[in-house]
């Protein structure tokens, strides 16, 4: 792809998803995308051929930082569970600061108004939760009764209402790294053979290359 048209496209990709940020899939329009951009509509269709083809783009874009933030979980040397927090500080991070995420997790809310189907990471993200348990419970760092699998999924479901819900809590706007580290503190009390989220979570943020 010449230099050009892959500016065109990031332009055209990251005007999209402030947009879906800002007023939804059904909310934003190729016109509205087209003056966001200053692109012509007739780019939108050259490079992108539709509306549902520009927001499963944005989705996608969104999953190709995967890589980078899975680079804790494989990293030796470091416990399970703090492998685990640290990921998630990541996927947070991502989710409030990045126009992507951001877009691309308000896409897939609004999925069924999508005439295509959205891509999903939650079984990734299940999958790499569900490692770092079992890895856990092989160390004996996991609680008894703990099920690695079933525990990963409501942890990725919960950890996904925390990240994406925190604006809508009743009392206003809410600091949303205060309850993330609420978060963790009663899940570590229930997922440590033996709790003491207080240390994990401060060994967990000295190892986030940018804090949170």
């Amino acid at each position: 792809m010449q230099d050009r048209a892959r500016a065109t496209r990031k332009i055209l990709l990251e005007s999209a998803a402030h947009l879906f940020v800002e007023r939804g899939y059904a909310g934003t329009s190729v016109n509205d995308i087209s003056d966001h951009s200053g692109k012509t509509s007739g780019a939108i269709y050259f490079h992108y051929s539709s509306k549902e083809n520009l927001a499963l783009a944005v989705v996608r874009e969104q999953f190709a930082t995967w890589p980078q933030m899975l680079a804790p979980y494989a990293a030796p040397g470091i416990p399970p569970l703090e492998k685990l927090v640290v990921l998630s500080f990541g996927i947070a991070r991502s989710l409030r600061e990045d126009v992507v995420a951001r877009a691309g997790a308000r896409l897939w809310a609004e999925r069924r108004g999508i005439e295509a189907a959205v891509p999903t990471p939650f079984d990734a993200w299940a999958l790499a939760a569900t490692r770092l348990l079992a890895q856990a419970r092989a160390r004996g760092e996991l609680a008894a009764g703990v099920e690695p699998s079933a525990a990963a999924v409501a942890l990725v479901c919960a950890f996904f209402g925390i990240c994406t819900l925190t604006d809508e809590l009743p009392g206003g706007r809410r600091d949303w790294r205060e309850l993330l580290d609420q978060w963790w503190t009663l899940m570590l009390n229930s997922l440590q053979a033996e709790p003491d989220p207080a240390a994990l979570l401060a060994r967990a943020r000295a190892r986030t290359p940018v804090q949170l």
